[in-house]
């Protein structure tokens, strides 16, 4: 073999050595960047009738987002309008119901254009799982009922769509002097699954969460405005960009999944 056919094979090694170290290079770069991602933490504002889909949601995201931590602060939306309002650190809000988001669109605290409509939601009325078999709304002003749970009008969503649709059957006034009224849904349900009351309204959602009650009735959608579940990033967002991701994400079609999964509709 002469000088310059073993010069070849060598060659050959040579170039093969250096893509070799160029591959380990680029996948130690790529190793390292994930290890380096900044942490990031969002905060979201959110009504508690959502709390079980969005803690699903939470895992779900960030198996594949490790660098974000998602806190959630779950209550009635209007309350939590109103923290918002005041100063609150938050970086998304979703609210069962648009009054509490247009409030803050009003004041300009929201990201206009990361605003959107994702959610609908039902009306049931319901009893202890061995209550009252009522076959009608306007029984609720029978005798035989002495307690009604509903949330409170002025902050809780729930409430609101009770009081419209009370108010267009003519029971409203009726019926005010049995109403026990709850800071936000689930202690309307508990409120019903521990027997204090004889019946409450909240969300089918709600109660497709408890075995501990039944399902008596659900209400006309047009007894009452549409059950609307709007979602936003806060202007005053700490971290904007991941909050829009995170917007994107509860928006698409994995979510809309888990959604479907606790009774939610979803918006066309």
């Amino acid at each position: 073999m002469n000088l310059k056919s073993r010069r070849i094979p060598n060659l050959i090694l040579a170039v093969a050595f250096m893509l070799a170290l160029l591959i380990s290079w680029n996948l130690f770069k790529n190793f390292s960047s994930v290890d380096t991602l900044p942490q990031t933490s969002l905060t979201v504002s959110a009504a508690i009738s959502l709390s079980q889909a969005l803690q699903e949601l939470k895992t779900v995201y960030q198996s594949s987002n490790p660098n974000v931590t998602i806190t959630y602060n779950f209550g009635a939306s209007g309350a939590l309008a109103q923290q918002i309002q005041q100063g609150a650190p938050v970086d998304l809000f979703f609210s069962a119901a648009t009054n509490p988001m247009d409030a803050l669109q009003q004041s300009n605290l929201l990201i206009n254009d990361t605003r959107r409509n994702l959610l609908t939601n039902r009306l049931v009325l319901i009893t202890p799982t061995n209550g009252v078999a009522l076959s009608d709304f306007k029984q609720l002003a029978d005798a035989r009922i002495k307690k009604i749970a509903i949330g409170e009008p002025k902050s809780v969503p729930v409430g609101q769509y009770a009081q419209e649709m009370l108010t267009k059957l003519g029971l409203w006034q009726q019926i005010q002097p049995k109403l026990v009224l709850g800071n936000n849904v689930r202690q309307v349900l508990t409120f019903v699954e521990s027997g204090n009351v004889d019946a409450g309204i909240v969300y089918t959602t709600d109660a497709k969460a408890s075995d501990k009650v039944t399902v008596r009735l659900t209400a006309a959608e047009n007894l009452h405005s549409p059950i609307v579940y709007p979602l936003a990033v806060i202007r005053n967002s700490r971290n904007p960009a991941a909050a829009k991701a995170f917007v994107d994400f509860v928006a698409g079609d994995r979510a809309k999944i888990v959604f479907q999964k606790y009774a939610f509709g979803t918006v066309r």
